[in-house]
């Protein structure tokens, strides 16, 4: 399934740029999501726990930079892993493009998710629902720490999202299931007009 979605942020594209190419610092804006250790030129390993409601996943897998170009402010970025206990599989490739928007820069996400095992049983809108509430945490915690180093703080001194658990994560998913589910079946009905 493919997830996109826009994000302004304030600060200019060079810094953004640089910001991308720091991965754990990339990463650290992802709830729940851990690099524990560099084993290559632009690959790492790490762990992604998401909670959502009863159920857990726990996956540890691999992350790879696939292209990095200069020219175009694009990012690509590649990820797999399997869950813990055996649950599931998922992988991913999350492409990055940056754009000048104003003093500001505009950043085009878009995520490729294929789901395996005990997650994807939930369906496709509610993983859909789940991911965009995670991709508008990460673009808020991004923007923390762009804001932080702009300021010359340390970054990893800024709170860091939470992890992708609990109540309000499924609140928010339920919350955009609903909206769907409202506008299929009310927006599209159009009283004609009498004559």
């Amino acid at each position: 399934m493919l997830i996109t979605q826009t994000v302004d942020v304030g600060q200019p594209l060079a810094m953004v740029w640089d910001f991308f190419g720091d991965i754990p610092q990339v990463a650290a804006c992802l709830p729940g999501a851990n690099l524990t250790k560099e084993v290559g030129e632009n690959q790492y390993e790490g762990d992604v726990v998401i909670k959502a409601g009863p159920v857990k996943l726990e996956f540890a897998g691999a992350a790879e930079i696939k292209d990095r170009n200069e020219s175009t402010k694009t990012l690509q970025v590649a990820a797999s892993g399997s869950d813990k206990k055996g649950r599931g599989a998922a992988s991913m490739v999350l492409t990055a493009a940056l754009t000048p928007a104003g003093s500001g820069t505009k950043v085009k996400i878009s995520l490729d998710l294929q789901i395996s095992g005990a997650a994807a049983q939930y369906g496709r809108g509610m993983v859909s629902d789940v991911t965009a509430v995670l991709i508008s945490q990460f673009a808020a915690t991004m923007q923390s720490r762009l804001t932080a180093i702009s300021q010359g703080l340390d970054p990893n001194q800024v709170a860091g999202p939470k992890p992708a658990s609990g109540l309000m994560l499924g609140l928010q998913a339920t919350g955009m299931a609903l909206k769907r589910v409202f506008n299929r079946f009310f927006l599209p009905y159009k009283p004609q007009p009498s004559r």
